[in-house]
């Protein structure tokens, strides 16, 4: 069977460069999608696109719900198996439109990759994440230890994710100049910092307690004096690798060089909560703790404003779609605590006085949006 078609290569080249750069996805979305393509090319013996047929649709279709994944040997989820059907769906729509194709393939065949009705409701469904409380988050902290650079630093790297709400690879890239400790704020600058769709943003820190911020200035102040580094170097640096005393590679300090990615931050989470017997929870469950402390701390709109924006929202109603959903067992004490209310109500019932009317009103008009 051949494993390679240059015709394809050309014109797969081509759509990943409009993806890139048309579509402006991230290259991780443009992997996504060359994987997908390469995968469905495969299940064809790499014929031309040009002969594509809706039979090749309906057996890939097949193919991929009868995979498994090599890691664990399990079906594929449902969401990854979704995934890749959208993304080939793109991948036809867009060479139905291409010269040599569009008199080929109708821009009606890339319906064919459609999932069933059914497939498509269980892989987009919303599904609660455990979201940590900020006691969790504490005890973790307080029980990592503080000896090292590189254990000074990876507390410092879960203190100032909640104190930040920073996404995890914006963490990774920042520099020390990026933080102003007097003004209590993160110049997140898309120039070299790598945040969600290049967005720039200036945030303040969430007050989430001194002593965790005390954390962070700590940190600041170790790498400024103890390890000299200056305004262009790492917030947070990567581990320098070497030989230790017994002749084998291993960590032995901190280096000057920033992250690629925010892989290692993610381990030091996972390993910080593991060692305290708590589940794993990832860099971002922090910005839902955040958001969930938003509400109740928040009294006024112009507040749960203010607080939306320095996740870096433009709407209000991005944070409660996002972040601010109430979970089942939140929902459940709420509930209770209504059904008591309205039982004490019926007993002497009372008419809400006009400052309680206009805070309902205007936070229902907020949800509207």
């Amino acid at each position: 069977m051949r494993k390679h078609n240059v015709k394809n290569e050309r014109i797969k080249r081509q759509y990943l460069a409009f993806l890139g750069e048309a579509k402006r996805l991230s290259p991780k979305s443009v992997d996504q999608a060359a994987a997908a393509i390469a995968s469905f090319e495969a299940s064809t013996g790499h014929k031309d696109f040009a002969h594509f047929h809706i039979e090749q649709a309906r057996k890939f279709k097949r193919d991929v719900h009868d995979a498994t994944n090599p890691a664990t040997g399990k079906p594929l989820a449902k969401a990854t198996i979704h995934s890749r059907l959208m993304a080939l769906k793109a991948f036809a729509q867009w060479l139905a439109g291409q010269p040599g194709y569009k008199s080929r393939i109708r821009y009606s065949d890339a319906e064919y990759f459609n999932p069933s009705a059914n497939d498509s409701r269980i892989a987009t469904a919303h599904r609660e994440r455990p979201v940590p409380s900020m006691e969790q988050i504490r005890h973790a902290i307080f029980s990592m230890r503080n000896g090292t650079g590189i254990e000074k630093r990876n507390r410092a790297i879960i203190a100032f994710g909640i104190l930040s709400g920073a996404r995890d690879d914006a963490i990774a890239s920042l520099s020390l100049r990026h933080i102003d400790l007097t003004a209590r704020t993160i110049f997140q600058d898309a120039r070299t910092v790598r945040t969600k769709n290049r967005a720039t943003l200036t945030s303040s820190f969430f007050p989430v307690g001194a002593d965790i911020e005390d954390i962070v200035i700590d940190w600041i102040s170790y790498l400024k004096t103890e390890m000299l580094f200056g305004p262009d170097d790492p917030l947070f640096p990567a581990t320098r690798v070497g030989l230790n005393e017994a002749g084998h590679f291993a960590p032995i300090g901190l280096d000057r060089k920033f992250w690629k990615n925010a892989d290692a931050i993610r381990r030091i989470y996972r390993e910080a909560f593991e060692a305290v017997g708590l589940p794993y929870f990832n860099p971002h469950s922090f910005r839902k703790t955040l958001a969930q402390i938003g509400i109740e701390v928040t009294t006024t709109t112009e507040e749960w404003a203010a607080w939306s924006a320095n996740f870096g929202h433009a709407n209000v109603a991005t944070t409660f779609q996002s972040y601010a959903k109430v979970p089942s067992h939140r929902r459940a004490e709420i509930f209770e605590r209504l059904n008591k209310s309205a039982t004490m109500d019926a007993l002497s019932p009372d008419v809400p006085d006009q400052d309680t009317i206009a805070r309902v009103v205007a936070f229902l008009q907020l949800k509207a949006g």
